[in-house]
């Protein structure tokens, strides 16, 4: 059954590196914020067809990313990939897991999340399942910045991990994990898990949306510092939605639209060290239906967003069908530096550092 599979994925894959596709070149922002950007690895040493969903986090002083990858989302070969930058070039990717069950069974992986809480090990979580609807949520830790890894261990029934974006650690260690459900009815919810042993048990709030007013997933918390919590999300309504907290996610108001739109599609978003907050988002609505420009904004109350850079812009030739900027990680190192991750029209991830003091 194994041989069997290994030649079958062979043959897909060569196929689909045969195939001769028309890609946009990279461009390269052009503004001062912007430090570094560049290819993990080039889409012509690509050991998968297509990635998606990647993730960045700083251990210790080493970048490390991960993505899933496989021949295209949701088929059974996708598992999840990590590369290190240790010295200023990326290594190669190398798949730390996938969604073997036994000799029989195989499912796909998604959505990796890397995640450093302060004084423990690296945590990469991610989710294994034939879809969004029937997945389940695992974790691995890592010692050595990213370079070996645990043995998977499943989440507790129930709790699925972060579904896309970071969790943020607290001023008393608590964790607040963003998270959300989608059903096979069609129905999209957001709730935030939290732990208040570092990652080693969870508690979860109820459904934070109602998806009659608002289908919403993939959450993103940003900290307004005395309690004051928001959490960003993506939405099927053409708009990001928002939830509030004031006593640091005990309770949480009911979701709204901010005046950003969305196709769609994720965003993330980071608090920074000087009480700004930075959102990456496609600032599209549902009537372009595409991910595409992609863009930073940059806001002081969580409200009012400026949308700063292109990081991809609208292009004069851009196929709306064929281009994808989106999926974006983002967050702040301790020295400052902002650092991000986002799919490169599922052929590559681009990486990015970002001085926001530029901006």
């Amino acid at each position: 059954m194994r041989v069997a599979f290994l030649i079958a994925f062979t043959v897909l894959f060569l196929s689909c590196k045969e195939k001769t596709v028309e890609l946009p070149p990279l461009i390269s922002t052009d503004h001062p914020a912007v430090l570094t950007q560049e290819f993990i690895y080039e889409i012509a040493d690509a050991i998968t067809p297509e990635c998606h969903a990647s993730t960045v986090e700083v251990s210790n002083g080493t970048v490390v990313a991960s993505w899933f990858g496989g021949t295209e989302e949701k088929n059974k070969d996708v598992g999840i990939w990590v590369s290190r930058n240790t010295n200023g070039s990326w290594s190669t990717p190398i798949e730390v897991v996938n969604g073997v069950q036994d000799e029989n069974t195989r499912h796909p992986c998604w959505n990796p999340v890397l995640f450093k809480p302060k004084g423990e090990p690296l945590y990469l979580y991610y989710k294994v399942g034939p879809s969004p609807q029937e997945w389940w949520g695992l974790y691995m830790t890592s010692n050595d910045d990213g370079k070996t890894w645990s043995e998977p261990i499943k989440l507790p029934d129930g709790i699925l991990g972060p579904i896309k974006n970071q969790p943020i650690q607290l001023a008393d260690g608590t964790i607040l994990s963003p998270s959300s459900n989608e059903t096979k009815s069609g129905e999209w919810t957001i709730h935030v898990e939290k732990s208040i042993d570092t990652a080693k048990t969870w508690t979860k709030t109820k459904p934070l949306n109602n998806p009659d007013t608002f289908g919403a997933i993939q959450p993103v918390v940003l900290n307004h510092g005395n309690g004051n919590l928001q959490l960003i999300s993506r939405t099927k309504n053409e708009v990001v939605s928002q939830n509030w907290s004031e006593d640091g996610g005990v309770t949480w108001g009911e979701m709204t639209a901010t005046s950003l739109p969305n196709p769609n599609s994720g965003v993330d978003g980071v608090t920074l060290k000087d009480g700004r907050h930075i959102l990456i988002y496609n600032p599209t609505g549902k009537n372009w239906g595409d991910r595409v420009p992609l863009s930073l904004g940059v806001s002081k109350d969580g409200i009012n967003w400026d949308r700063a850079i292109d990081l991809e812009p609208l292009r004069e030739t851009t196929d709306k069908e064929g281009e994808e900027y989106s999926y974006p990680t983002v967050i702040q190192a301790e020295d400052g530096k902002v650092h991000l991750v986002y799919t490169w029209n599922r052929k590559t991830v681009k990486y990015l550092v970002i001085d926001p003091t530029k901006i």
